[in-house]
């Protein structure tokens, strides 16, 4: 690769336990994944399924849960990702395993993608409706992780996955990313419409936070010269 090309920031991660079988790619700034994609995943890539894309930002999430596939899919797509993933996860049991160990997964490859913060705007804040509904997300990538969500969330269920798992699922992410992150749904009378908000506002909020500020390419976003613990 050329030295007047930029780094990809992308990554590949595959993790199998008793409880799920997760394979993952993403590139933060949309197009190829990694060479080093697992053959599971790339085998997937061209199926049909309601939270797929291609295009120049790919996009294929399948969970096995419906609605965090749609929430995981407007994150990329908002946030300018491509973004792959497959999990086989003990559904059997309920959805608490596959919803973590996935956004777990997430997090983890979203810090190997970004790689050291520098030159970075570091700080990312954004609102963003959903018809009656209106969430805000603000983010630091801080390297001090940290979550806070609330979402207001009334129904025991949206589709198949339980409403108690969402502000888990951004916890999850965070703790793995190494981040600090607000979530508040601000409004909304419909749940579906509550997350979805908040998920889109966390997209855009992410992608403000992870862009190149010109002039200041190789600094540190820190006042203690690191963002190291």
């Amino acid at each position: 690769m050329s030295s007047s090309q930029p780094t990809p920031r992308w990554a590949a991660f595959a993790r199998d336990t008793n409880e799920t079988k997760i394979q993952l790619a993403i590139n933060l700034d949309g197009g190829a994944f990694p060479e080093d994609t697992d053959p599971r995943l790339l085998e997937s890539l061209g199926a049909a399924g309601h939270a797929s894309e291609s295009g120049a930002r790919a996009i294929h999430i399948n969970t096995g849960i419906g609605f965090l596939d749609h929430m995981l899919h407007a994150l990329a797509k908002h946030a300018g990702w491509s973004l792959a993933i497959n999990c086989k996860g003990d559904l059997h049991i309920d959805d608490h395993h596959t919803s973590e160990d996935v956004c777990i997964a997430l997090g983890y490859a979203f810090a190997r993608a970004l790689g050291t913060p520098t030159g970075l705007a570091r700080f990312g804040y954004a609102y963003a409706p959903l018809d009656e509904a209106l969430s805000r997300a603000v983010v630091d990538l801080s390297n001090r992780p940290w979550c806070v969500v609330d979402l207001g969330l009334r129904r025991e269920k949206i589709g198949d996955l339980s409403t108690e798992m969402l502000p888990h699922c951004l916890h999850s992410f965070a703790g793995a990313a190494r981040i600090t992150l607000h979530v508040d749904c601000l409004r909304g009378d419909n749940d579906h419409h509550r997350a979805e908000s908040a998920f889109k506002a966390l997209a855009v909020a992410l992608r403000t936070a992870t862009s190149k500020v010109a002039g200041r390419e190789g600094e540190v976003p820190s006042t203690k010269g690191t963002l190291s613990v």
